[in-house]
């Protein structure tokens, strides 16, 4: 009787957050532009296209107008996107980035908050707990910095000003007017990265929409000021995106002079170590000679290092398509468990 009673308290709450917020926009006149300068946007064929394709998934026209109307082109959302750290350092420096004494000893300070939670999700998916611990600190410092940029600000100004990535920011933008429609919350008022990246684990609107659960299992998952809603939500998502509990991850590799073009294949793994070793790139521990694996070579202080992924490791890179990402949030995982033994 409890668990409906709090459901039907949290569903109210929802409905009346969800009429308030439409009576601010409808019936207010808002006069978003005496609140924001527009971003111009709202008279472009693309953005009228994203109110269309919004209103098909069930959002009121006029609310989705007038949330366009509000959003502000951002130059510096512009200048972020353009020098990513995974793309503009080495890495030996983007790993100093995150495999720091103090990112280590808070992911242990978080893990103990949350050791339960972080059991029983572990349990539910196979995702190890300090995995899901170390994304949430590399993404978010374990949701101290979550962002800063009004999330229809950066997915406005990428999907209508970034032409390189723009289709995948509009359906961004559309999948975040239907997020805020269906869950109540206030759309001006959610925050996020340069990317529209939301709460601890920095889910994009699609990814929340199709991966965020709730711990508890009812109401809206809230990713934003709820740590279990937001460890359940990542270990969903690596389960989701095929991780394989007990598996190894990524493997050292011995590298007797491969073809650098053997690196080149992307992320996912398509050989099998079999075939990696005749091409000169071998596992320093016994793997199935079956087995696919992904080789991987990144720039340390001393020289180029080699290492074989593997379907975990994949899995890794599902969150943010980066074999550098992958790594420090791997190197970051056993740092933490490492030092949570040890204390």
């Amino acid at each position: 009787m409890m668990i409906t009673t709090n459901r039907l308290r949290r569903w109210s709450s929802a409905q009346a957050c969800r009429i308030g917020c439409r009576v601010l926009f409808l019936c207010a006149g808002l006069n978003m532009s005496d609140m924001v300068s527009a971003g111009d946007y709202s008279h472009r064929g693309a953005a009228q296209q994203v109110i269309a394709a919004a209103q098909e998934a069930g959002v009121d026209p006029d609310w989705a107008q007038q949330l366009i109307d509000a959003a502000e082109r951002q130059q510096t959302i512009l200048d972020a996107i353009s020098r990513p750290a995974e793309k503009t350092k080495a890495w030996h420096e983007y790993r100093k980035i995150f495999l720091t004494d103090r990112r280590i000893r808070e992911g242990v300070t978080f893990w103990s908050a949350h050791a339960g939670t972080l059991q029983t999700v572990s349990a539910r998916t196979g995702v190890p707990a300090e995995l899901v611990v170390a994304i949430i600190g590399v993404e978010t410092y374990y949701g101290r910095i979550t962002g800063s940029y009004r999330v229809i600000d950066a997915l406005a100004t990428l999907a209508f000003d970034y032409p390189r990535r723009s289709p995948f920011f509009t359906g961004e933008l559309e999948q975040f007017l239907v997020l805020a429609w269906e869950s109540g919350k206030d759309p001006l008022a959610l925050k996020g990265s340069y990317a529209g990246a939301m709460g601890y684990g920095q889910f994009m609107p699609s990814s929340y929409r199709a991966y965020a659960r709730s711990y508890e299992g009812d109401g809206a998952p809230d990713i934003w000021d709820n740590p279990a809603d937001a460890i359940a939500s990542v270990g969903n998502y690596l389960q989701a995106h095929g991780w394989r509990g007990g598996e190894q991850v990524v493997i050292d590799g011995i590298a007797n002079e491969p073809d650098p073009a053997v690196f080149l294949g992307g992320l996912k793994p398509k050989k099998t170590v079999a075939a990696l070793a005749l091409e000169g790139l071998q596992p320093t521990e016994p793997l199935n000679p079956a087995d696919l694996a992904t080789p991987i070579r990144l720039e340390e202080e001393d020289g180029m290092r080699s290492w074989l992924g593997l379907q975990n490791f994949y899995v890794i890179t599902r969150y943010n398509h980066s074999a550098m990402y992958a790594m420090a949030v791997w190197e970051l995982s056993q740092a933490i468990a490492a030092a949570r033994a040890g204390s």
